[in-house]
């Protein structure tokens, strides 16, 4: 698991990088969840999941109180999910998460992209089915096996539970996100390195040269479309 939290922990590093995209991404997502449900976590979970993991990224609460207040307000901008999964250079394989306002324009903004840094659009399926939607949650201040014995007396199952430089990183299947955090919570955790459900590739390859100085534009230049929220892919970039 360690190559894989390497691709995320770097993927966290560029959104601290550009700390205003990440913010104005996150107000999207935090509008919408309150939109569709509750404006108050308390009783929306998917608020609550989406501000946990704004935290983990410091976006300031004036930002997220912002998105909340506007889904209160008379707004009527509708945002759509939308995911497109793609091929990059030499059996690289892309996933990208979008909420839009503009189905049109994203569909083409992504499409041009992949063209550009020699990809292209697959169809529905073509790449997620290598990949797994898993839960992944990291924290500092305790060791694997204190975790583990957290977990266990909490009757938490999970996928995995490993010891990194930065700390330790808990695998669960999605379903168990909640029941982890608030094990983890109960225990004395508090604040949390990372806190999402991503889609992690079940085989990692690597990339030599002019294919990985390309790939890493594509993903860059995805990451950088607004509408877009979340990119996944199957690429070791860790070196």
């Amino acid at each position: 698991m360690g190559r894989k939290w390497n691709n995320i922990k770097d993927k966290k590093a560029s959104r601290d990088l550009n700390a205003s995209r990440t913010y104005a991404k996150f107000g999207v997502e935090v509008y919408v969840a309150a939109k569709r449900g509750e404006p108050d976590p308390e009783s929306n979970q998917a608020l609550k999941f989406v501000i946990e993991r704004a935290k983990t990224y410091n976006v300031p609460k004036s930002i997220i109180d912002r998105a909340i207040e506007k889904a209160k307000g008379s707004s009527d901008e509708n945002y759509e999910e939308l995911r497109y999964e793609g091929f990059g250079p030499n059996g690289s394989m892309v996933i990208v998460d979008t909420l839009t306002n503009n189905v049109n324009r994203t569909a083409a903004d992504v499409r041009s992209k992949f063209n550009k840094y020699g990809g292209n659009l697959g169809v529905s399926g073509s790449a997620s089915f290598m990949f797994d939607t898993t839960a992944i949650i990291g924290f500092e201040g305790k060791t694997e096996d204190e975790v583990l014995e957290i977990l266990l007396e909490a009757d938490v199952d999970v996928r995995d539970v490993v010891a990194e430089d930065t700390g330790v990183i808990v695998y669960a299947e999605p379903d168990q996100f909640q029941a982890v955090q608030t094990a983890l919570k109960d225990a004395g955790i508090s604040e949390f390195t990372v806190a999402e459900i991503t889609m992690l590739a079940q085989n990692e390859i690597t990339l030599q040269d002019d294919a990985k100085v390309l790939f890493e534009k594509l993903i860059d230049s995805l990451e950088d479309l607004e509408d877009v929220q979340q990119v996944y892919h199957n690429v070791d970039l860790s070196e």
